[in-house]
C-alpha cells in the first residue's frame, strides 16, 4: 500500500457556517503545499464552476452531433452555437439573445446560493473573445461582466479563480476552447500566442489589487490527445512566459498551472515555475480511489507545491460522495463542475427547457426541420426566463453528496477510514489503521468487493444508463473491522417540531455463489447479519437489523461529525449507508 498521508496534508477543513470579509483576507498564496487566505486560514477549498455562462459548451445545452454525416448544424462550441441561433432568429435577434442571456444564466442570486450552500469560492471560465476581438483590442462589456462577478463574490465572501476557458486561436483543438478551425492554433500562430500574452498582461493590470480574485488559472486543459507530444515543450515556454509577463505586473495573485491532456497529465512539472503558484488537474469518470490520484500526490510531495482539483463531476451522486471525499480526506481544495446546465441533474441547477426547446435542438441534431424565426425567437426568449436561479429545478443531493452533508446518501466505498482516505476500488484493499485510544479497532485491510453487472461496463461512467448495468459495490467488514465516514451533520428545518433525531439507515448485501445480492428494501421481521457498532459523533447508534438493513437512530448534533461502522461479530457487506 501507499503510505497514508494523513501527517504532512491534513483533511481539508470543516465546513463553515460563516466566514469573515474575503477582502479582509488579503491575497490568496501558497504556504508550503497548502492554499491560504492572508490571515493564513485554509482557502480554495471548496467551489463550483460557472460554466457556460461566458463559453458555451452544447452538451450543457443538451446539444448533441448529428446521428448521420451532413445532417443538423454543429452546434458544440460557442462559434457553432452562436451560428446556429443567427440562422434562426437572424443576427440582430440573436445578439440581443446573448445580451440577455448573460444578464440571467448568473447572477448574484446565484453566487449568494453558492455561498449559502457552503462553498468558499467560483471558478470563472472566460473565452477570449468576451474581453477581446480579433484586432485585440478589449472589450469594456466583456470585462463588465467579470467585474461584477468579483462584486458579488465581495459581497458574499467568495473568491474568484480566473480560468482562461478559451484562449486565442485555441488551446485543445476542441469544441471547449472556442478554437476557430479545431486546432490548437495558440502553438502554432504567433499572432495568437502574442494575444494571449496581452491578455494575461491585461487581466494582471485590471486585477493586481483585487483579493477577491483568488488565481490566475492560465490555460484549461491544453494540448489534449495527440497535440501533447507535438507541443508539450510550446506549452512549458507559454507558461515561462506568462508568469513573467504577469510577475512584471502582479506579485500578489497564485498562478495556477494545468498540465497536458485535459489536465490529467503533469509530466511537464519538473520543477518549480514560480514561488507563489499551485498545480491544477482535471478529474472524470475515473475509480475515486488513492490511486487514482497517486500521480499528483507525487507531484505535491516532489515539488512542494499545493495541487487542485479544477474540474471534476458529470456524474452520480455515488462517484461524486467519494471522489470528492477523496479530495478532502487528502487535502486537496476542489472545484465541481458545473453549477447549472440545462436539463441535466448533474448539476445542481437544473433549467427546465422551455416549450419549442425540442424542435431547436432537434433542427442541430438534424431531426427536426428548421423552426419558424419567430417560434424560434418566442423560445429563446423563455430560455432566457428558464435559466434564471428562483425558476430551475433544485438538486439538492448533488451539493449533499459533494459535502457530504445530511440528507445523504453515502456509497459503503466512500469511507474517509483513519483520517487518510485510503482506499482501492475494484476487488483489493484498503488499509486501516486505529485513530483513538479508546477504541481499539483491529487495522485488518477492509476489501471492497465489486461483483455482478455486465462485462467492459465503466461502473464510473457519466452515462446514468451504463452505470446502471454495472455491478456492485461493497466494502466487506469482518469481526473487528471498521469504517469511518465524515459527515456534516445539517441544522433541523425551521418549524420542525419535537426533539429532531438522526437516522442511520445502513443496506448490506449476503454474499452467494454468484456474487453479492444487494437488497432494495428491508422484507418485515429481524434477521441480524452480524453484530454491528454504529457511532455518530462518539455517541452509540441504537438499531436493528431488518432483513438485510440495518437502522438506527440517535439525537440530533448539528455540525461537522464522524460516522464509524464496526463489525463485532461475524461478516458485513455493507453497500450503502443513508444518513437521515
Amino acid at each position: 500500500m501507499t503510505p497514508a498521508a494523513s501527517v504532512t496534508h491534513p483533511p481539508l477543513s470543516r465546513l463553515a457556517a460563516t466566514r469573515p470579509d474575503v477582502t479582509a483576507r488579503s491575497f490568496v498564496r501558497r504556504a508550503g503545499t497548502r492554499i491560504v487566505d492572508g490571515t493564513g486560514a485554509p482557502a480554495l477549498e471548496r467551489g463550483v464552476g460557472i460554466g457556460t455562462w461566458l463559453l458555451p459548451e452544447g452538451y450543457m445545452w443538451g446539444f448533441r452531433p448529428a446521428g448521420r454525416p451532413g445532417a443538423g448544424i454543429p452546434a458544440q462550441s460557442p462559434r457553432e452555437i452562436e451560428a446556429l441561433f443567427t440562422d434562426l432568429v437572424g443576427p440582430e435577434r440573436a445578439a440581443a439573445f446573448w445580451t440577455r442571456w448573460r444578464a440571467s444564466f448568473f447572477t448574484e442570486a446565484d453566487v449568494a446560493e453558492i455561498a449559502a450552500q457552503g462553498f468558499d469560492h467560483v471558478r470563472l471560465p472566460i473565452n477570449s473573445r468576451i474581453v477581446m476581438d480579433d484586432s485585440g483590442a478589449f472589450r469594456s462589456d466583456g470585462f463588465a461582466l467579470v467585474d461584477a462577478c468579483i462584486e458579488w463574490c465581495r459581497a458574499h465572501g467568495l473568491h474568484v479563480v480566473l480560468d482562461l476557458h478559451g484562449a486565442p486561436g485555441g488551446q485543445t483543438g476542441t469544441n471547449i476552447d472556442d478554437s476557430p478551425r479545431g486546432r490548437p492554433e495558440l502553438f502554432t500562430d504567433p499572432r495568437y500566442r502574442d494575444l494571449t500574452v496581452a491578455l494575461w498582461a491585461e487581466l494582471a493590470r485590471r486585477y493586481s489589487g483585487e483579493p477577491v480574485v483568488a488565481a490566475y488559472d492560465l490555460l484549461n486543459e491544453p494540448l489534449p490527445n495527440s497535440y501533447a507530444a507535438a507541443h508539450a515543450g510550446d506549452l512549458v515556454s507559454l507558461y515561462r512566459d506568462l508568469t513573467a509577463t504577469i510577475r512584471a505586473i502582479d506579485p500578489d495573485h497564485l498562478i495556477m498551472y494545468e498540465g497536458l491532456h485535459w489536465a490529467s497529465d503533469v509530466s511537464i512539472f519538473t520543477e518549480v515555475w514560480d514561488a507563489n503558484s499551485a498545480i491544477q488537474f482535471h478529474r472524470y469518470w475515473a475509480p475515486p480511489d488513492r490511486a487514482g490520484i497517486a500521480r499528483y500526490l507525487e507531484v505535491r510531495d516532489r515539488l512542494g507545491l499545493p495541487i487542485y482539483m479544477g474540474e471534476g463531476g458529470e456524474n452520480g451522486t455515488d462517484w461524486l460522495a467519494a471522489a470528492f471525499g477523496l479530495y478532502t480526506a487528502h487535502g486537496i481544495g476542489w472545484n465541481f463542475w458545473t453549477w447549472k446546465k440545462i436539463d441535466n441533474p448533474h448539476s445542481p441547477a437544473v433549467v427546465v427547457p422551455p416549450t419549442g426547446w425540442d424542435a431547436v435542438s432537434g433542427y442541430a441534431a438534424g431531426t427536426h426541420e428548421r423552426p419558424e424565426p419567430d417560434a424560434a425567437w418566442a423560445t429563446l426568449l423563455a430560455l432566457v426566463e428558464a435559466v434564471r436561479l428562483p425558476n430551475c429545478t433544485w438538486h439538492g443531493e448533488v451539493i449533499a453528496a459533494l459535502l457530504h452533508r445530511t440528507p445523504v446518501t453515502l456509497p459503503a466505498y466512500a469511507f474517509a477510514g483513519a483520517g487518510a482516505g485510503e482506499r482501492s476500488i475494484v476487488s483489493s484493499t484498503a488499509a486501516e489503521s486505529a485513530d483513538a485510544a479508546d477504541e481499539p479497532w483491529a487495522d485488518d485491510p477492509v476489501t471492497i468487493r465489486y461483483t455482478g453487472g455486465e462485462p467492459h461496463v465503466n461502473p464510473f461512467a457519466a452515462d446514468p444508463a451504463e452505470r446502471a448495468r454495472a455491478g456492485t459495490f461493497a466494502a466487506h467488514l469482518r469481526a473487528g473491522d471498521r469504517v469511518d465516514y465524515d459527515l456534516h451533520v445539517a441544522e433541523p428545518a425551521a418549524g420542525a417540531g419535537g426533539s429532531p433525531e438522526t437516522t442511520v439507515t445502513l443496506r448490506t448485501g449476503r454474499v452467494t455463489p454468484s456474487g453479492i445480492t444487494p437488497t432494495a428494501a428491508p422484507p418485515t421481521g429481524p434477521a441480524a447479519s452480524g453484530t454491528l457498532a454504529v457511532r455518530l459523533g462518539g455517541v452509540t447508534v441504537p438499531g436493528a437489523w431488518f432483513g438485510t438493513t440495518w437502522r438506527g437512530s440517535t439525537p440530533t448534533v448539528p455540525g461537522p461529525t464522524t460516522l464509524r461502522i464496526g463489525v463485532e461479530d461475524g461478516a458485513v457487506d455493507l453497500i450503502e449507508i443513508a444518513v437521515r
